[in-house]
């Protein structure tokens, strides 16, 4: 039944994954580039290999992949994994943005008044030039007479074109060539004739001879693309023969202007609005993702900063006040974070000159083979009392038992299920929770069973679920990790379902327990709202 659920859980999420960058791709990918380009297939490219790259990432150290693969992979991944969510969430944010501006588009213009059509019997003077040119029958002549000139145009002509040279007052004329759309100028007050080629019918412009006709836009608009601007300004025979000519009649003799192809006025306009838009709203949410994901990384890589707490508890002696214990959690050492990060947590916990260091599990991500010098810093740690270790949930993932026998070779005393008294109060640890699955899990009977509760009692523990039965053993204080304070936000409101507290001090009947966020990192080395942190809990005495 478990791997059932495993199995749906995994596939579920998966298929989000698809969703999520299908959605991704469009608004990124399709929406800003243009078909066939070279950023097109670039982000095309890499909508398929990043999540690879992230599947990767997260299987490989389980399926025993060698360590250099391991960290080839683990950089790109994970660190994908981290932009992908920050990605998401200020592209979701940026939706409405992009509707409510691509909404605000310019108003076009109104449509002019179709005029009536002539009756049948109407005379061909009556009607409209175009629809004369459309009608078979001999070229028209125009009348010669002063100041009035005809101008012919060729067959498929852009309708709202700047009418041919001489066709202005004093009658200029022109006549043109059905057969090859050429144009020629006629003399100051001659008559201009069509020169139709074989079953060619010419053309007239309605009001020739009184000025210049006005011009139909040509150009692409400003932000707007090839595709998008083609039809609108395509002029050839094809685009007039495509169009009844009743309407182009209307379009040319009333506005001047061709209506764009596909989609009715401005359509070209949108096109370009939309892409333009696009490139905006993405451009603005893929900075806001990469400045977030890498002030993130600054921040684990940097090392983490320390975090002092005072602690009061009740049955403390007052020689014990301010006894200073530095708690160490979740450092994941493993294919991203090494030995320098190692190096600068021994730094930060030596010069805070603890009395005490408890690791509380989560140490490394790996068997001790692969991260065995990674983790040969941990020799220099030093505190009066010594140093303490217990298990997490992912020493169990990658060999509880050779780590156990590795950091106690690395000066480090495990306890599994154990007690050391100390001068002033008990030190216990229990091993953490997913060693039960090993046989080897948490056992309180076994480290605070017996002891003298009138003694205060301080237990390592890595993971907080285990507060309820610190609380049944007479605990005063348990000290854990495990939640990294939800490492990247809004995590942290995940980690509250599965946590009774997901970082900091809380009390629970008499017994205190305090959550580190953390060392390091596991997954993306990247902290957004969870900053990391070493924390010397400073132990006080009623009695003080």
């Amino acid at each position: 039944m478990t791997v059932v659920i495993f199995a749906v859980v995994a596939l579920a999420v998966l298929g989000l994954l698809v969703l999520v960058h299908r959605w991704l791709w469009i608004r990124l990918v399709r929406d800003t580039t243009r078909p066939g380009g070279a950023w097109r297939r670039a982000g095309t490219v890499l909508a398929f290999a990043l999540p690879a790259l992230a599947v990767a990432a997260l299987t490989a150290g389980r399926a025993g992949a060698p360590f250099w693969l391991q960290r080839a992979v683990s950089w790109p991944g994970f660190m994908w994994l981290a932009v992908l969510l920050y990605l998401t969430l200020a592209m979701l944010v940026a939706e409405p943005a992009r509707a409510l501006l691509l909404r605000r588009s310019p108003r076009q213009p109104p449509e002019p008044a179709l005029p009536a059509a002539p009756a049948p019997d109407a005379p061909a003077e009556a009607a409209p030039a175009a629809i004369r040119s459309a009608a078979p029958g001999p070229a028209p002549q125009s009348p010669a007479g002063l100041g009035s000139a005809a101008t012919s145009v060729p067959a498929g002509a852009e309708l709202g074109g700047a009418a041919p040279p001489g066709a202005g007052l004093g009658g200029a004329a022109s006549a043109a060539s059905a057969g090859s759309g050429a144009t020629a100028p006629a003399g100051l007050g001659a008559r201009s004739d069509a020169v139709a080629g074989a079953g060619a019918e010419p053309q007239v412009r309605e009001g020739a001879g009184r000025g210049t006709a006005p011009q139909a836009p040509t150009d692409t608009p400003v932000g707007g693309d090839a595709e998008a601007g083609e039809p609108a300004r395509r002029g050839t025979a094809e685009a007039a023969a495509a169009a009844p000519a009743h309407d182009s009649a209307v379009a040319a003799g009333a506005t001047g202007v061709t209506p764009a192809a596909g989609g009715g006025p401005g359509a070209g306009d949108g096109m370009s609005r939309r892409r333009f838009v696009a490139r905006v709203v993405g451009g603005a949410a893929v900075a806001a993702a990469a400045g977030t994901v890498g002030y993130g990384t600054y921040g684990v890589l940097r090392g983490p900063r320390v975090k002092r707490v005072t602690v009061p508890l009740a049955k403390l002696p007052r020689a014990a006040h301010g006894f200073r214990i530095a708690v160490v959690s979740d450092v994941h050492l493993g294919p991203i974070l090494g030995r320098a990060h190692t190096a600068r947590i021994v730094d930060t916990v030596n010069r805070t000159q603890p009395d005490l260091i408890a690791i509380v599990g989560d140490l490394v991500d790996g068997n001790v083979h692969d991260l065995g010098p990674a983790a040969e810093p941990l020799r220099g740690l030093r505190a009066r009392h010594g140093s303490y270790f217990v298990t997490g949930n992912h020493e169990y993932f990658s060999g509880a038992q050779q780590w156990i026998d590795h950091v106690r070779e690395l000066g480090l005393t495990p306890l599994e299920n154990a007690r050391r008294p100390l001068p002033l109060f008990d030190l216990a640890g229990v091993n953490d929770v997913q060693g039960e699955s090993e046989g080897h899990g948490p056992d309180f009977e076994a480290a605070l069973g017996d002891r003298d509760r009138s003694r205060a009692a301080v237990l390592l523990a890595h993971q907080p679920i285990v507060i309820h039965d610190a609380v049944r053993h007479g605990v005063d204080l348990q000290l854990s990790g495990h939640t990294h304070g939800g490492q990247l936000w809004p995590g942290n409101y995940l980690a509250e379902l599965a946590n009774p507290t997901v970082a900091g001090l809380e009390r629970y009947g008499d017994t205190q327990l305090y959550v580190s966020r953390g060392a390091g990192a596991w997954g993306p080395p990247v902290r957004v709202g969870a900053p990391s942190d070493i924390t010397v809990v400073e132990l006080a005495s009623y009695q003080a």
